[in-house]
Formats: C-alpha cells, structure tokens, sequence
C-alpha cells in the first residue's frame, strides 16, 4: 500500500465516521459532498504544521536573524497559522463562490457569453499537469501581488494589514498572523480569481499549501538569502524581511507614509517589472515606525493576544485609535 492510499483511506475513514455523520446531525446535509474535500483540506494543514515544525523550527534555531525576544507572541502566530492552515476560511470561501460561479456561468451562456478559461488558450496542456500547475501558480501570483499592492495604498486597508507587519519578532508562523476580516475578503479575491481561471478544488488546495508552505519559509527567523541570480527567481527570507523593515519597508515616501517594496508573494518578477523591487543585503528589523518609542514613533498598541490583536485592528480601520498610547 502506498503514501498516497493510506491517505486517501484515512480521508475516507475521518469522513464516514465523523464528518459526514456530523454534517446530517447539523442539518448540513446538502454539503456533505464539499465536506469530502474538507477533510483533505484540514489533513494537508495538519501535514503542513508538522513539516514546518520539523524543517523551521531546527533552522531558527541554528541560523536565526536575531534572538526571538517575546515567545508569547509567536505562539500567537501559531494560533492563526492553525487556523488558516487547517482550512477554516480558505475552503469555506471556495465552496461557497464554486456554485453561485456555475448559476452565473449558465447565465452568461444563455446569453451567448463563455467566460474565461485558462485551459482554452492551449487545451494541450492538460496533457502536462505540471505546467499546468506552475501556470495556474504564476497567474495566481501575479493577482497577489496587486492585491497586497493595495493593502498598502489605502489607509483602511493598511490599518487591517498593519497587524501582519507589527510583528517584531517574525518568525515561521508569522505569515497568516493577519486581521480576519483581511484574509476574508484575500480569500473571496483569490478564490473568485482561481474559479474564473478553470482552477479544480482539488487542484485549488495544493496550489494554496505549495504557496503557504514557501510564505512560511519566508517569514522565519533564518538568516537565508538564494544568491544573486536565485533571489529574482523566488522570494526568499531576506528579500521579504526587506518589505517588513521598520520604514522602508512600507513607507515609500518618508516617514508615516503608504506604499513600500517587494510586494510579490512568491515570484520577484512582479516587483521588478512594477518598479518596487528592493534587493538588500542586510537582514531587516521588522515591525512599523509607529511602535516605537517617542521621538522616533508613538509607542501604538498592536495587541497582544489574537482578540485584542482583532479588535484593535477594526478600531484603526474606523478611525477610532488614532496612534494611541500603549
């Protein structure tokens, strides 16, 4: 018996005998059948902690950047690393989009309109699963970027995704440290994206794990860079502690400003093609100018649990913490 069949009995087994008897108990019936790849969802996150904690963890601690000063808050970020991992908006999200999509794809055919498809510019390549794979990946990418582009050009959504880069003490579980309602309406966007370009279900949850496992390895606490060729071709530790720098990082006009460099998820590509590349050679400290002390910044409370962390979020986003004292 293969690696492959023992997870596909497991998934079985976790289906029959606790999802789906759970989803008719609940009156859920009608999404038993998306549960299905539910559970292969929560499996692959469970395996992506494991492999995380096993590769990462050992590596922080032989080549860190700097000595981790407040473990508290990593094991902060763990909770949100659990909970975006295991599933818990990603799939909910796809699930929902993957049905109103088809209603409104049968609609545009009654009015003679085929919506886009990836596959239908070259419908050879799914003959090769691995270029299609790689291209849905780069298509995805490139949304991505746009999208955490404008996270920072807009104060409402610079005051949610501020949370992600008030982390000090980065390391391999920063990456889904974000404000729900952020990765909510991330997750709408990108699903949206996946499902108008032909992206399967199953095909969807790969792509996010192959993507969230290299955006781990970005934010940990390791002193690695991949060469002067390699660091254009893939983001690396260095090049996204860079867009985490207190200032530069994202300040693009000087202090207390929007903007910033090296906005690319996975591939560089994009930053040098838009013109907010920035290839340093030192290891960045992160965090946002506004945490620290006076004169320099304002001393502004993050947070420092999950709630407290949400809940000051939407109070920047509205207006109500106006660079607040701690």
């Amino acid at each position: 018996m293969t690696i492959s069949d023992l997870f596909t009995n497991l998934q079985a087994w976790i289906f029959e005998t606790i999802v789906q008897p759970s989803m008719f108990n609940l009156g859920l019936g009608e999404f038993v059948e998306d549960s299905y790849e539910g559970v292969e969802w929560f499996m692959l996150g469970v395996l992506q902690l494991i492999v995380l904690f096993i590769i990462l963890r050992p590596l922080e601690a032989w080549i860190p950047v700097h000595e981790i000063k407040n473990r508290y808050a990593r094991w902060n970020d763990f909770i949100y690393t659990a909970l975006h991992r295991l599933g818990a908006f990603s799939i909910l999200v796809f699930f929902v989009l993957d049905p109103l999509l088809d209603q409104l794809t049968a609609l545009l055919h009654l009015q003679g309109v085929n919506p886009f498809n990836l596959e239908n510019i070259w419908p050879g390549m799914l003959q090769y699963p691995v270029l299609l794979f790689l291209t849905y990946l780069i298509v995805l990418d490139f949304f991505d970027y746009w999208y955490h582009r404008a996270e920072h050009q807009f104060n409402w959504w610079w005051a949610l995704h501020s949370l992600h880069h008030s982390q000090r003490d980065m390391n391999l579980w920063s990456d889904n440290r974000n404000h729900l309602l952020d990765d909510f309406i991330r997750d709408i966007y990108m699903g949206l994206i996946a499902i108008v370009i032909g992206v399967e279900p199953g095909q969807y949850v790969m792509l996010v794990m192959a993507s969230q496992m290299l955006q781990s390895l970005q934010h940990a606490n390791v002193r690695i860079h991949f060469g002067r060729i390699g660091e254009y071709l893939l983001v690396s530790p260095r090049y996204h502690r860079t867009h985490h720098a207190i200032g530069i990082g994202h300040e693009t006009h000087g202090k207390g400003t929007l903007g910033g460099h090296n906005f690319a998820v996975l591939f560089p590509i994009w930053d040098v093609l838009f013109g907010t590349a920035l290839f340093a050679k030192e290891f960045s400290l992160t965090g946002i100018r506004d945490q620290l002390p006076a004169p320099e910044g304002s001393a502004r409370n993050y947070g420092e649990g999950f709630w407290s962390q949400q809940w000051l979020g939407l109070k920047r986003m509205f207006g109500f913490d106006k660079e607040k004292q701690s």
